[in-house]
């Protein structure tokens, strides 16, 4: 059994599809593309996917992580250009590794987030995230299926930078992007989550609902604050093997020449 792991994206309206419905659009690209996956066992067998850590509906991403098995070997870059082809524009697959470490999951820490906020001054956007940061806890409630949940967002939040859009816009044009760099920790803070701490912290209030994407998603490094691609273990482990699969590999016969 191979096992690959693809990176894809959730992009423009797409963005409101909900993991239910990616699942569905995705087994049905599997079947457009004719991959040889392995099967679940049991009365309704489903194709081995195991997805890791996927966005809330309505947000963007540049970074969902899956993992699939098949049942015979592809090349992982041939198969993610076929999964491609198969998906509507803005479920893209971008990346194709073949898993040869194991947790994905693992090393799925940090996301990295930037919002948008029309409506929203810069300046006004900056003294909400510094009074955010210099804040020891800052709790919000959530609305789960238990009931209504208070937690702290202040803990999970790495970094929280806000600055002007890319780009030219009329400077008299409001809208401040934020950049926030978030632990995946338990209970998960969403970046709506933070949204609602700066509204308590700052009265920071967008007129309109700010646009969400996630830009990348991996482990955290302590030591340079960063989000490192979490399929970069897995290529380093290909590569390592290129050089031993080619040194072991049998001689070829030389030619026999002329009697």
């Amino acid at each position: 059994m191979q096992r690959i792991r693809l990176r894809y994206t959730k992009r423009g309206r797409l963005r409101f599809t909900s993991h239910r419905d990616f699942q569905r659009a995705f087994e049905r690209a599997l079947r457009r593309a004719e991959v040889p996956m392995a099967y679940s066992a049991g009365f309704t067998p489903h194709p081995k996917v195991s997805y890791a850590n996927a966005a809330p509906t309505g947000t963007g991403s540049e970074a969902e992580f899956l993992e699939i098995a098949l049942t015979e070997r592809r090349d992982p870059e041939t198969l993610r250009a076929l999964l491609d082809e198969s998906l509507p524009a803005g479920l893209d697959i971008t990346d194709a590794v073949e898993a040869r470490t194991s947790g994905l999951a693992d090393r799925l820490t940090a996301s990295v987030w930037e919002l948008r906020l029309d409506g929203v001054a810069v300046d006004d956007a900056r003294k909400a995230a510094e009074a955010f940061l210099a804040a020891e806890t800052v709790e919000v409630q959530r609305k789960t299926k238990n009931g209504i949940r208070t937690f702290d967002t202040r803990s999970a939040v790495v970094e929280l930078v806000a600055d002007r859009p890319q780009g030219d816009r009329p400077a008299d044009d409001a809208c401040a992007i934020l950049r926030l760099v978030v632990r995946h920790v338990t209970p998960a803070v969403r970046p709506d989550d933070v949204l609602s701490g700066l509204r308590a912290v700052a009265d920071l209030a967008p007129p309109v609902p700010a646009a969400v994407t996630r830009l990348a998603q991996g482990l955290f490094d302590e030591e340079s604050g960063t989000v490192t691609d979490p399929l970069a273990p897995d290529r380093e482990a290909v590569t390592a093997a290129a050089p031993t699969a080619a040194a072991t590999a049998p001689a070829t016969a030389p030619e026999a020449g002329p009697a």
